[in-house]
């Protein structure tokens, strides 16, 4: 494996500074104005349930129809236990016609940045923007047409977390995928979790995350049987709430759908290779 490349950000800092704070923040605030909450794309999901004699993506001579969702990537970042500022960038893509991953890409960096609430996409965005670069040159016949991020999108103190961070500057439909609920517009993790476990919700049921604003943040989800914790879905940017839902009940197997669930476990297995 390749020696670690030291990663900081859109600038090398040590802390989270106030002036450093305020860069940050009209950074966010300039992304944000190209940030599209519709969606924005030629595909059309075809679920599995679906009578659809067409439902395959790709047409009678082979070639894959880019009218229908096919393949769904997902991003992660698994941190060292030994140093914490060693971290592991996954990219997974899989094929929804199959479930499998049929393209994986991994970079090993050390962090310049410390984790700072509310700055992740800072941390985390240059690595993974890398990945898909690299992928976009290295198998573009197999770039996602939809990317699912181990992090929120809108559902953020300032509506733009790493999921639109991300999704802007690769210009491309993502999705956030979190599994814990950080306080946003009033709505706290306790809250939404109580509301949730009342709700009685079964498999693929959603609860609207209203902010005192009575602006919808996204959704909580009861993506498993087997699984009472809901995850959180939220508009990351090139589509809509329902559709980001639709997708991500499509992509669950477990709490967590395939593809984010994909990157995490193969970033920590690489990470355990490094370990002596």
């Amino acid at each position: 494996m390749a020696e670690s490349s030291e990663i900081g950000g859109s600038m090398h800092v040590e802390d989270g500074s106030s002036a450093q704070k305020e860069e940050w923040i009209k950074e966010q605030e300039l992304l944000k104005r190209r940030l599209v909450l519709t969606d924005d794309f030629s595909w059309k999901l075809i679920t599995t349930s679906s009578n659809d004699e067409d439902s395959v993506a790709v047409n009678s001579s082979g070639i894959l129809d880019q009218s229908k969702l096919r393949y769904v990537g997902g991003v992660d970042l698994s941190f060292s236990k030994l140093d914490e500022s060693i971290a592991c960038a996954a990219l997974v893509v899989m094929d929804l016609e199959i479930m499998q991953v049929v393209y994986e890409d991994f970079d090993t960096v050390k962090l310049t940045m410390p984790y700072i609430a509310g700055f992740l996409a800072f941390r985390e965005t240059p690595v993974l923007l890398g990945l898909l670069q690299k992928m976009a040159l290295k198998e573009p016949a197999l770039y996602p047409q939809l990317l699912m991020v181990d992090g929120n999108g809108i559902l953020h103190p300032r509506g733009f977390g790493l999921a639109s961070h991300l999704g802007v500057l690769a210009d491309i439909p993502t999705i956030g995928v979190g599994k814990n609920l950080h306080h946003v517009d009033g709505l706290t993790n306790l809250e939404v979790r109580n509301v949730v476990a009342k709700s009685n919700l079964q498999a693929g049921d959603v609860v609207p995350l209203i902010g005192s604003t009575g602006q919808v943040w996204g959704a909580a989800l009861h993506s498993h049987e087997g699984c009472q914790k809901p995850i959180f879905i939220s508009i990351g940017h090139r589509i809509s709430l329902d559709t980001a839902v639709a997708v991500v009940r499509c992509c669950c197997l477990h709490r967590v759908p395939e593809p984010v669930r994909q990157a995490d476990l193969r970033s920590r297995d690489r990470l355990r290779l490094r370990i002596p």
